[in-house]
């Protein structure tokens, strides 16, 4: 194999990054692991790779990290520095449910093992079910493969989840409010595209710098990693305006979570406008 880079693939690389260095590198992850066949399917990964990071990978196969990062280097044919292998073992373990369902909470079920199957993005009807998710309710989610990058994010969010492996490809996950009883809050059931701060006023936007971001024909979530990539990079001052065939509701609780708000412009057919500044700054 060659590598395009001589930069050392890591635990934080998604899974995608490293398969689009040298295609042939699924095989190290299916020596592994057979539970990586998967990624064999271009379908699969449009669901898996592009989300899941090689740390994470490990974990829903149950491999150690360290040794899965060091083949792949091995494979490119790159050295991996003593420090670099420290830091993979050095890694946290993989982290337990987070709570117990309580007992006494109405469930809600969403299956999206065909979606995923399929190769299309279920994480939009994901999203869609936990922000109307009430404080008496826990969801119960059906996937494929253990959904690991949603336990960071709406543990964030205030939920609490606990898993199940059913068979090799069925999980069983369930995620609950944190809070419950009389102090809970429901959750907003507005527009999240609306919420947030009140945007800057058409004279101030007309003089602040815009960066334009199109993604459309994206499969998801590229949409979601470009936007979130330009927003890390754009100067101070300046705000981004994603161009989108569709509303994208994904991305509406993370901006919120990293501190921007934003507004729509569905106006256009065929065309959505997401305006996206940093909250508190004019």
């Amino acid at each position: 194999m060659t590598a395009s880079t001589t930069t050392p693939v890591a635990p934080t690389d998604r899974v995608s990054d490293v398969l689009a260095r040298d295609e042939a590198l699924v095989e190290v992850f299916v020596r592994h692991a057979a539970h990586f066949e998967k990624l064999r399917n271009v379908m699969m990964r449009r669901v898996m790779a592009r989300l899941v990071t090689v740390e994470q990978a490990a974990r829903i196969a149950d491999v150690p990290v360290q040794a899965l990062v060091r083949d792949l280097n091995e494979a490119l044919h790159i050295d991996v520095r003593p420090a670099a292998a420290e830091e993979a073992d050095a890694l946290p373990c993989a982290d337990e449910d987070s709570g117990h369902r309580p007992p006494s909470l109405r469930e809600v079920e969403l299956d999206v093992r065909e979606d995923m199957r399929a190769g299309r993005e279920p994480f939009s009807r994901i999203m869609a079910a936990i922000g109307s998710l009430g404080v008496e309710e826990v969801l119960h989610l059906r996937t494929i493969f253990e959904p690991v990058p949603l336990f960071g994010l709406l543990e964030k969010r205030g939920f609490s989840h606990e898993r199940a492996r059913i068979d090799e490809d069925d999980w069983s996950i369930w995620f609950w409010r944190t809070e419950t009883g009389a102090g809970a809050r429901e959750p907003d059931r507005r527009d999240p595209a609306r919420v947030g701060a009140p945007a800057p006023d058409t004279a101030g936007a007309g003089e602040r710098p815009i960066v334009w971001l199109d993604v459309r024909g994206l499969e998801p979530p590229e949409p979601l990693v470009r936007t979130l990539a330009a927003l890390e990079s754009i100067p101070d001052g300046h705000e981004l305006v994603q161009i989108n065939a569709r509303v994208p509701q994904l991305l509406f609780p993370v901006l919120a979570e990293r501190g921007f708000a934003c507004e729509v412009d569905d106006t256009r057919a065929g065309e959505v406008r997401v305006r996206i500044w940093r909250a508190g700054r004019d």
